[in-house]
C-alpha cells in the first residue's frame, strides 16, 4: 500500500448556461474549449463525478477507490463511521458570468424522503468581485408561503428577496432551505455538503442555444424554503493577517480561513477527519514528515486524516480556507 500524502485532484469543468472565462483566466483551469465554463468541481465524491488524483504516486486512482483501500486513514474514524466510504463534502470554484437562477436546496430529511440523498448546506467564499456585482440570500422581511407565491406569480420576487452588495472577501453560510442565487461578476469558493440536488424557482426566462427554457421546481421548492427572515445575512470574521478566523461551524463542515505572510503549524492531533486547504490567494508550501506540496491560487489539497501536523510556508502572503468535519 502506497503511503497517503496531501493530494490534489483534477478539476472537473462543468459548463453552465451562465458560465464564463475566469477560471481559465484567473485560476489557470483548462476551461478554454467554452466561454460557458460556470464550475470547476476540485473534491468530489458525487456519483457520475468522483475526483480522480492529480498528481505523485497515486495519480490516476479515484477518491472513491482511495477512500475503499485507506478508510480511516484518509477521512478519519468518526467520519467513516458517520459516513461510510461516502466523501462527505463536494468543493467548487464558481464563475458567475450571468446571475445563476434563484434557487433552493433541500434539507437533509426533505432529500432522503425524494432522492434517497442528502441535504445541501453551503458556504461561500467571495474572492473576486466585480464593480457593483450582487447577490441574493433570504428574504428581506417577513413573509408565509402565501405571501411569496403572490409575489412569484406576479414576477415580482425581488420585492422580497435580501439583495447584498458584495466585494472580495465577503463570507456567506447558506444553509438548506435559505433562497439565494450567485449575481454576475462574481468568482467564488464553495464548500457544501455532497450533494447536487437544487430547486429551481425562477430562471429569468432565459433560454439555452437550442431555445429552451431551464425546468423549475416550484412545488418542490415549496416545501424545502425557509420563509423566515434575520437580520444578518453576511458573515463577519477578523480578517487581520497573520491569524486563522472561524467563519463556518455547522453539524456537516467547519472552515476557517488562514491568512498568513509568515511560517505557522497547523497541529490536528485532536482532530478526527480529513483536512481540506483551498487556496484563494496567494501560494504557500506545505510541509510534513520531510516533503512538501506547494499550493497555489486555485489549488486544493486534501490532507489525510493520519498526516496529524503541518507547517505551511508563505510563497506570498496567502489566505487558505481550512475545512473539516467536527
Amino acid at each position: 500500500m502506497l503511503p497517503l500524502y496531501p493530494l490534489l485532484f483534477k478539476p472537473i469543468l462543468k459548463e453552465k448556461i451562465w458560465g464564463g472565462k475566469k477560471l481559465g483566466e484567473i485560476l489557470g483551469k483548462p476551461a478554454h474549449q467554452t466561454d460557458l465554463c460556470g464550475e470547476s468541481w476540485e473534491l468530489s465524491g458525487v456519483k457520475g463525478n468522483i475526483s480522480v488524483v492529480r498528481e505523485g504516486p497515486l495519480k490516476g486512482h479515484s477518491l472513491s477507490d482511495l477512500i475503499e483501500e485507506y478508510g480511516a486513514s484518509l477521512l478519519g474514524e468518526k467520519v467513516v463511521q458517520e459516513y461510510g466510504h461516502e466523501f462527505p463534502l463536494l468543493v467548487k470554484f464558481i464563475d458567475a458570468n450571468q446571475d445563476l437562477s434563484i434557487q433552493v436546496h433541500p434539507n437533509d430529511e426533505l432529500a432522503q424522503a425524494r432522492h434517497n440523498g442528502r441535504g445541501k448546506t453551503e458556504m461561500w467564499y467571495l474572492f473576486q468581485v466585480d464593480p457593483e456585482a450582487s447577490l441574493i440570500t433570504g428574504f428581506s422581511k417577513p413573509l408565509n408561503k402565501d405571501q411569496y407565491l403572490q409575489h412569484l406569480q406576479t414576477k415580482s420576487l425581488d420585492q422580497i428577496l435580501n439583495r447584498e452588495k458584495v466585494q472580495a472577501h465577503d463570507v456567506f453560510f447558506i444553509p438548506a432551505g435559505r433562497v439565494h442565487t450567485i449575481g454576475k461578476g462574481i468568482l467564488l469558493a464553495e464548500i457544501q455538503q455532497t450533494s447536487d440536488i437544487t430547486y429551481r424557482i425562477y430562471d429569468f426566462d432565459r433560454v439555452d442555444q437550442q431555445g429552451n427554457k431551464r425546468e423549475l421546481h416550484l412545488e418542490q421548492a415549496l416545501d424545502a424554503m425557509d420563509f423566515n427572515h434575520y437580520p444578518q445575512y453576511k458573515t463577519s470574521y477578523e480578517q487581520s493577517p497573520n491569524k486563522l478566523a472561524p467563519l463556518v461551524a455547522c453539524p456537516y463542515f467547519n472552515v476557517n480561513r488562514l491568512f498568513f505572510n509568515q511560517t505557522t503549524t497547523r497541529d490536528y492531533r485532536d482532530l478526527d477527519s480529513f483536512v481540506i486547504y483551498v487556496c484563494v490567494e496567494g501560494a504557500l508550501q506545505v510541509r510534513w514528515d520531510e516533503q512538501h506540496v506547494t499550493l497555489k491560487q486555485g489549488d486544493t489539497a486534501l490532507i489525510p486524516a493520519l498526516i496529524k501536523e503541518v507547517t505551511l510556508i508563505p510563497k506570498s502572503p496567502y489566505k487558505v480556507l481550512e475545512a473539516y468535519i467536527a
